[in-house]
Order: C-alpha cells, then sequence, then structure tokens
C-alpha cells in the first residue's frame, strides 16, 4: 500500500511540475551549464519565430555562442527582463 501511494504522490507532483511549464533544458558544459526555462520562454514571448527560423520550433540553426548572446542577452536587455550579466546564466 506505501509504495502504490508514493507512486500516486510522485506521479502527481510530476504532473504538476509538467503542466505549470517549469521544463527546463540544461545546454552542454561546452555552453557554459546555462539552464534554459524553455516552457516559460514560450508562455511570455508566445511567439516562436523570436528565436526559431518556423513557428513549429525546432532546432536552432547554427546555435552556438554568438547567436546565443546575440539573441538572448539582446531581447533581455531590450525588454529590461531576464539576466543580462555572465554569471546570471552561466552557472559554476
Amino acid at each position: 500500500m506505501k509504495k502504490i501511494l508514493s507512486t500516486i504522490v510522485a506521479l502527481s507532483f510530476a504532473s504538476t511540475v509538467f503542466a505549470a511549464g517549469t521544463a527546463t533544458i540544461v545546454l552542454p558544459a561546452s555552453m557554459g551549464n546555462v539552464s534554459f526555462p524553455h516552457v516559460k520562454h514560450q508562455q511570455l514571448i508566445k511567439d516562436c519565430t523570436k528565436c526559431h527560423t518556423s513557428k513549429e520550433g525546432g532546432k536552432i540553426e547554427g546555435f552556438g555562442k554568438d547567436l546565443a548572446h546575440k539573441t538572448c542577452k539582446g531581447c533581455h536587455a531590450e525588454s529590461g527582463k531576464g539576466p543580462t550579466s555572465c554569471k546570471d546564466c552561466h552557472k559554476k
């Protein structure tokens, strides 16, 4: 009975976490250990083409340090929201 109850609690917690949009993409260490809350950005921006080449999303061609700094940091600076300093994105 304890196992069943534990499973139910775990599943309801997991579904709450995903429903709340807390799914986070963790970029590889070669990119500086950056965590990117994708769902949060989807909810705020509502226009996939702000970052992606199509409204369907998918892999961002040529994504790397230069594009991330230009696109992500630029958007944060322009909107006055989100991290703009190195240590705010790059966690050690």
